[in-house]
């Protein structure tokens, strides 16, 4: 199952690295504790809205542009999910041994279908 606060807090880690600020800079700016920020960034705490704009200000990026990564990212996960419960059903029609009549070859078929 796929969770936003997850996909948010990967976001906002990826869009403070690539500008390349700390998590202290950051909670800072957005007047939000570290330890809690951290846990946002790690998908364990799921940030208020007032929070999520606070810390976007701080990123200098819009909310928006955070919300349509996150976006981005379910939609890969969630195509990935599906690709694995396809990927799932296919194994389960697929038989995990060889059948004895395919697995003697077709010389000994070919054997029973000339005596007869």
């Amino acid at each position: 199952m796929v969770l936003v606060r997850h996909e948010m807090g990967e976001v906002l880690r990826d869009v403070r690295l690539r500008r390349g600020d700390t998590l202290r800079q950051v909670a800072g700016r957005a007047s939000v504790a570290l330890g809690y920020l951290s846990e946002i960034e790690r998908g364990q705490k799921e940030a208020s809205s007032e929070i999520l704009a606070s810390v976007a200000e701080a990123l200098d990026t819009p909310l928006s542009t955070i919300y349509h990564e996150v976006g981005n990212s379910l939609a890969k996960s969630e195509t990935l999910i599906a690709r694995e419960r396809q990927l799932a059903q296919v194994q389960q029609v697929i038989p995990d041994t060889v059948p004895d009549n395919l697995l003697n070859g077709p010389a000994r078929h070919e054997q029973a279908v000339s005596t007869h």
